[in-house]
């Protein structure tokens, strides 16, 4: 049993800025806003050494948490590591860094020793998180041949470690609901790119997989049996196509919180079919919901370019849910108005939420 816990730091919420006044506090963001409110992307993928991603994030007023994959498109898991140890030590204040673990020799002699010891090392040396990537449910296979799912009795070993250490479990479970549609029927276009350059992942072309509500019900199972384990559903806990599903998942389960990571048109395409639910919904939520991206930068990526995505993808969602500035969405090829949250919620979908579910003190500047 691990001993070594991350205590969350109680008066973290205490530090953070005095509210404003009622009037100005009742009055939402508006876009030159943007460049002075303190922001948090709670899921990132910084793959390169390069100081771009931390300019940026300096530029445009961001924290970054760099979550580290078991993936085979990013570089190996040690790599990963060695980056975001080197862009924290540039910048602890501004970059923060989930670890992971690998599934390589699952169900062997000696493998959860390794993840345990992994773990351990990993937050004594600044890891805030820990990813549990789509792999399992969707990739790995066991001896006999069987997808390896979430609540597999081999795993709940890996979770009490995770809670022993303090830190919180990110999963990403399944896929987007439309990866089980074929394209004609997706909601987005950026699904539709996705699953057509990535037909290995995409279920609807590989009846084999595990079905969607399969991995839904896993997850929860999962969840049920750690309920003190803070849990963090990554892209919208996959229900990202129903606002009023996530809603149920986060009423049955009190303890989780949500990223919106890679699915903020999801969000757009119901909000333009009811504004009026999607923006209740945020609000209602305001304490569950974690701002994220998705960003990544890979090795060799053009810097320049990169910055200019990076930005452009930040001021997009600013318009979106802190505004109510229409702009046009290529990925549902809408022009969307944005749902002009109340600052408080902005305040704590952008930051406070995710210095508390972290465990992170505000930071000095």
């Amino acid at each position: 049993m691990l001993t070594l816990v991350r205590a969350l730091p109680l008066l973290a919420l205490c530090a953070l800025p005095a509210l404003a006044s009622p009037a100005v506090a009742d009055t939402p963001y508006d876009l030159a806003d943007f460049a002075h409110v303190r922001k948090f992307d709670a899921h990132v993928h910084a793959n390169s050494d390069s100081t771009a991603f931390l300019e940026q994030a300096r530029a445009d007023g961001f924290e970054l948490l760099s979550i580290n994959v078991d993936y085979p498109d990013f570089p190996p898991i040690d790599r990963q590591r060695d980056i975001a140890l080197a862009l924290a030590a540039r910048d602890p204040a501004r970059f923060h860094w989930a670890t992971t673990f690998s599934m390589q020799g699952f169900g062997k002699s000696g493998w959860l020793k390794r993840v345990e010891t992994r773990l351990q090392t990993d937050v004594a040396r600044g890891a805030v998180a820990v990813k549990i990537w789509k792999n399992v449910g969707m990739i790995e296979k066991d001896a006999d041949g069987r997808f390896i799912m979430l609540d597999d009795p081999r795993l709940a070993p890996v979770a009490e470690t995770v809670q022993h250490l303090g830190v919180p479990l990110i999963d990403h479970q399944g896929e987007p609901y439309n990866c089980w549609l074929p394209l004609s029927e997706m909601t987005t276009e950026n699904d539709r790119e996705y699953f057509r350059n990535h037909p290995k992942y995409y279920a609807w072309l590989h009846p084999e997989l595990p079905r969607y509500e399969t991995l839904m019900a896993v997850r929860d199972r999962f969840v049920e049996a750690h309920p003190h384990l803070r849990f963090i559903g990554a892209h919208m806990a996959s229900l990202e196509w129903s606002v009023d599903r996530l809603a149920e998942f986060l009423d049955r389960h009190p303890g989780t919180t949500v990223d919106l990571a890679a699915r903020m048109s999801q969000v757009q395409y119901q909000s333009l079919r009811d504004y009026k639910h999607v923006r209740d919904f945020f609000i209602r939520y305001q304490d569950r919901l974690l701002y994220g991206t998705d960003l990544t930068h890979e090795p060799g990526a053009d810097n320049k370019a990169f910055r200019r995505e990076a930005h452009a993808v930040w001021t997009s969602d600013w318009r979106y849910l802190a505004t109510g500035v229409t702009q046009r969405i290529d990925n549902l090829d809408a022009d969307v108005p944005g749902l002009r949250l109340p600052r408080a919620v902005i305040d704590k979908l952008y930051y406070r939420n995710a210095v508390q579910v972290f465990g992170l003190h505000e930071p000095s500047h």
